[in-house]
């Protein structure tokens, strides 16, 4: 049985040390992902908080992050394995004189074996945390590749013959939830949806990655930020936005917001031009016969 975080009682408490604000729903499920050996789904908007939660988690564990960046048209070759095809043909080349047959198998071993994240996850024999980032951007018939890996822990190779794990890695998948995933991908895991934060907790948030600002200034970040997101902006600002914003008034030696200030420094937030208007508006910037102060 596994226990690379420790009980669930601590759980919350060493994240926060480490820099991340962790309810009891989290907690929960990382205790449970670690001690069942099960791949964890995270999924909710963009900019909430889900990868950053694999690297802390990596980085408690002890871990080597292994990184998957998922994408349209991502294939076997980029996720899985590939052969060295330009050394395999230097190899051929050198052969020259050999049979067929002693020539093809001198070249599909290991020699000429290119890890891609997953075979590199499964064949570590050190601990690893794989993280498939963005999984619903890849079409079905890759994300049906990940099925293998996610259930067994293991890779077949036809010219190989099957790769079993040495050691079960933590295996975290991430979802913007663009596209349905599959229920068989689904089955294979446990599942945690994370949301923005209240502004209570993006206070947290921020006093914790903020060294040394103001808690007042802090909380009326934090309400601002949630302002913003109630919005129907095109791109709400992630909780990172939040922290370089809130990183930005300490640097500009800000004491408290106003106009002139939130004018300034709203565009480290709010990243496309019909959002400032909407900002400005609900914040109160714009000025009759005026641009909006940006």
């Amino acid at each position: 049985m596994n226990q690379r975080l420790g009980d669930v009682a601590t759980i919350a408490s060493r994240l926060h040390a480490a820099g991340y604000v962790a309810d009891e729903a989290i907690a929960d499920v990382l205790f449970l992902a670690d001690r069942l050996g099960k791949p964890l789904l995270l999924e909710g908007p963009a900019g909430v908080g889900k990868t950053e939660l694999a690297k802390v988690t990596a980085a408690l564990t002890g871990s080597r992050l292994l990184r998957l960046q998922c994408y349209e048209g991502l294939d076997e070759a980029r996720a899985l394995y590939e052969w060295n095809y330009k050394k395999q043909l230097l190899r051929i080349q050198a052969d020259d004189g050999h049979s067929w047959e002693q020539t093809e198998a001198s070249i599909f071993t290991e020699d000429f074996l290119l890890e891609r994240p997953l075979l590199a996850a499964i064949r570590s024999p050190d601990p690893v945390l794989l993280l498939i980032d963005e999984v619903d951007r890849v079409e079905v018939e890759t994300e049906a590749l990940l099925l293998e890996v996610l259930s067994d822990f293991q890779i077949s190779i036809p010219e190989l013959g099957t790769v079993n794990a040495t050691q079960t890695p933590l295996v975290f998948l991430t979802s913007n939830a663009t596209r349905e995933l599959s229920d068989a991908l689904r089955r294979r895991c446990l599942y945690l949806h994370l949301d923005y934060p209240d502004a209570t907790r993006e206070r947290q948030i921020i006093e914790l990655r903020v060294p040394g600002i103001r808690p007042a200034l802090a909380a009326e970040a934090a309400r601002v930020v949630h302002a913003l997101r109630a919005l129907d902006l095109s791109k709400p600002p992630s909780i990172s936005e939040a922290v370089d914003w809130a990183r930005s008034l300490v640097l500009l030696g800000v004491a408290d917001l106003d106009a002139p200030v939130l004018g300034r420094t709203l565009p480290v937030l709010v990243k496309h031009h019909e959002d400032v208007k909407k900002a400005n508006a609900k914040l109160g910037l714009s000025r009759a016969g005026n641009e909006p102060v940006w």
